[in-house]
């Protein structure tokens, strides 16, 4: 790893300037392709985790409709060099056209990963009650990679995190996933987990928390999957209030900033992925979304005005939330970046 950053000295608490570090270290961080289109389809979900960047809950309406899923459908068919489709949310199975996207983008041979919270085969949708119980079977059939937050390996630390009874409906449905071959080498079904720390701390070294999940996954409980991403907590939205009202978000900043890595900075995600909204609206990344910095270009991007070559070129909104995917071994929607 690479030596840590100085930190930088600041006059309020949201005066961490990112881009100044980026400039000392003597990078560039222009983007360099988008081959991953990763769409927020829907807030709506059956969960209202505690360190949720999206705020999504049972509560939550915003759902992508068919016009604007037709659209980025139209761009992958257009934009050979867009390998990848990322869903996620909220959860984004509860999304009414989810199924319908999925199954087109595979048509055109497009890689589709879905960020799935593994609960949401049993709690179904929260508003019609819709049963999702389909969704292993569903994801085998398509090829479909799936990723899925699994906080801990053990039920406390993951229901302390996400709710009571998550634990238990996580290891369910992990099991129903492998009854379909998700998990296993020979079968090409990527079933992929994600470790964020259960709070103001840095995730551990990504290959030895990996070894540690898939050896006690399956002495405990039988179950095996691919590879653990470990994804840092960014401090925005319920997190940063989080740390607010215990008096720790300077701490935190200042815990990210010492431990920026110039070579986690360089793979950082938004270099090579786009990341569109339920309305259609393009940002960074969906860290950006969340925080409403569309990208930067002259007039406002969605995917109705969608230009590969502009988007390529233009220039990455950075902000003190940037800190945390390159802190460390870096942080990504695909996890260490370093």
């Amino acid at each position: 790893m690479a030596e840590s950053s100085p930190l930088i000295q600041i006059e309020t608490q949201d005066e961490y300037d990112f881009e100044a570090v980026v400039e000392q270290h003597g990078l560039n961080l222009a983007p360099l392709r988008i081959d991953t289109l990763q769409i927020n389809i829907t807030k709506l979900c059956n969960q209202a985790c505690l360190h949720c960047h999206v705020d999504s809950s049972p509560k939550r309406t915003e759902q992508m409709d068919m016009e604007t899923v037709e659209r980025c459908i139209e761009i992958l068919a257009q934009h050979e060099q867009i390998t990848t489709l990322d869903l996620t949310g909220g959860a984004p199975e509860l999304n009414p056209y989810f199924d319908y996207l999925v199954v087109e983008a595979r048509k055109l041979g497009k890689h589709v990963i879905v960020r799935h919270n593994l609960t949401v085969t049993f709690d179904g949708n929260p508003v019609t009650g819709e049963s999702k119980a389909y969704l292993p079977e569903f994801y085998a059939q398509h090829g479909v990679e799936v990723v899925s937050s699994l906080p801990y390996y053990q039920e406390y630390f993951t229901d302390k995190q996400r709710g009571r009874g998550v634990f238990n409906k996580s290891i369910e449905s992990i099991r129903l996933l492998n009854e379909q071959g998700y998990g296993k080498d020979e079968t090409g079904l990527v079933l992929n987990l994600v470790y964020n720390p259960v709070g103001a701390f840095l995730p551990g070294d990504q290959a030895a928390l990996e070894a540690d999940f898939k050896k006690e996954l399956w002495e405990k409980f039988g179950l095996v999957f691919n590879n653990l991403f470990t994804i840092t907590n960014l401090p925005i939205h319920r997190f940063k209030e989080q740390l607010k009202r215990r008096g720790g978000y300077e701490e935190y900043m200042e815990k990210l900033i010492s431990a920026f890595n110039p070579c986690a900075a360089e793979g950082i995600m938004c270099r090579s992925l786009i990341s569109v909204s339920h309305d259609g609206r393009i940002f960074d990344c969906d860290f950006n979304q969340m925080l409403e910095m569309p990208v930067e270009t002259p007039e406002p991007a969605t995917v109705f005005n969608f230009d590969y070559d502009r988007i390529a070129g233009r220039k990455i909104k950075f902000a003190p939330h940037c800190f945390g995917c390159t802190a460390g071994a870096g942080s990504s929607c695909g996890g260490a970046t370093a």
